[in-house]
């Protein structure tokens, strides 16, 4: 098996780990809303990219609500 001829030092060591980190999100301001979103992704908010409505975000809030109706409970008879 193969060993390491000499050990290996920290400051060789942690310069090799010194790119291995997690990078923070970047978030953008919308143009047309100002809120953080993702770089190059539509707005969920507004719809809107580079000054363009892509999406109906109205549409998607007016829908018409559909009410639930309870189950019969059944009754168990012994």
């Amino acid at each position: 098996m193969a060993v390491p001829k000499r050990h290996l030092s920290t400051s060789k060591r942690d310069r090799r780990r010194g790119n291995i980190f997690i990078k923070p999100i970047t978030l953008v301001k919308c143009q047309k809303c100002g809120k953080p979103v993702l770089p190059h992704t539509i707005c969920k908010f507004c719809g809107n990219y580079k000054g363009r409505d892509y999406l109906s975000v109205v549409s998607k809030v007016e829908k018409p609500i559909v009410k639930k109706t309870p189950k019969a409970t059944k009754k168990k008879t012994a």
